[in-house]
């Protein structure tokens, strides 16, 4: 016999598109035991429980960014100490995804400090693209904002996922970055996944925002046409010289919350445990997997800032009895 609590979690396992912000409010409101029931229980009905998908993020061209987020150590609005460096060679890229192939790693995803690509930039990239597909790793890129005709380009190249975040809410987008618009991220995420490239799409929590805002970046994930097939939550690393640098730390259960309810939102995404981890302890990721976080970054860096080593997380996957995806 089907009890209560099986047709509740049914029915919030169903794909919506219609969120609203008062349901996600409420999400966020539940006590913590029952938030994690939930989210735990939609997530058994998508995914192994004991699976987490490894990914290595490169960064294939680095600093110089002309945009001003206030969070990056890219930007040359800020003085980080990133030097802008050329796009990486062909062969140097090929030999990173090997190694991140023998580490694990099931996914190779290649970051460049970009406002956009270049045609003759996209080129190259569309060039690693393939020879990465080739080692059998799925593919993922972000590269700044597209063309239709870019993502097309980018398709037509074998890639997997664009990955493009809205980082935080409509609301207060505007205190985190001036040189581009909310819109335009909407934009180049329609011409990905118009161009059939599956959509890679998150956001930053920690920046000072609200609890509305968290609510709100939330909101406008899981109510786009089509759910991002992987939403990385990235919890801020606050880099010296850049505006958010003294911001105060958020406390991790409201991030676990956030995971929580990306989750129940959003029940077949995948949802990317991502920046940030090398300051959680091990219960703070621990509870990120129990609700509903499944899959991490390797590696020492996530594009310039520290992320950690690999022995600390096979040592924590072995902890909790937990495996690699393949």
């Amino acid at each position: 016999m089907t009890t209560a609590i099986e047709v509740s979690v049914a029915h919030a396992a169903a794909l919506r598109h219609d969120w609203t912000r008062e349901e996600i409010r409420a999400l966020f409101a539940l006590p913590f035991p029952e938030l994690i029931f939930r989210a735990q229980s939609v997530h058994r009905l998508h995914f192994d429980p004991t699976e987490v998908q490894i990914s290595t993020l490169l960064s294939i061209k680095t600093g110089g960014c002309p945009e001003d987020c206030a969070y990056c150590p890219q930007s040359v609005h800020y003085d980080t100490g990133v030097k802008a460096e050329k796009l990486m060679g062909f062969d140097a890229v090929l030999a990173e995804a090997r190694s991140a192939r023998a580490a694990g790693a099931s996914r190779f995803c290649m970051g460049a400090a970009w406002r956009e690509p270049k045609d003759r930039d996209l080129d190259k990239v569309c060039e690693m693209v393939e020879g990465v597909r080739a080692l059998g790793l799925e593919t993922c890129a972000t590269l700044g904002m597209l063309t239709a005709a870019q993502a097309r380009r980018l398709k037509a190249a074998g890639l997997d996922y664009y990955n493009h975040n809205l980082d935080t809410s409509p609301e207060h987008y505007g205190e985190i970055i001036s040189t581009r618009t909310y819109q335009e991220r909407l934009d180049t995420l329609g011409h990905v996944r118009d161009a059939g490239i599956h959509v890679c799409c998150g956001g930053i929590v920690g920046m000072g925002e609200g609890a509305e805002d968290r609510i709100g970046m939330i909101a406008t994930l899981a109510t786009l046409p089509g759910h991002p097939e992987s939403v990385p939550i990235n919890m801020l690393v606050r880099v010296a010289g850049t505006p958010l640098s003294q911001v105060q730390p958020l406390d991790p259960l409201d991030f676990v919350r956030t995971i929580a309810v990306a989750r129940i939102t959003m029940p077949k995404s995948v949802v990317r445990l991502s920046a940030g981890r090398e300051d959680m302890s091990d219960e703070t990721q621990a509870l990120c997997f129990l609700a509903g976080a499944n899959s991490i970054f390797y590696g020492p860096k996530l594009l310039t800032t520290s992320n950690p080593e690999r022995d600390r997380d096979t040592r924590l996957l072995d902890k909790l009895g937990m495996v690699p995806t393949r």
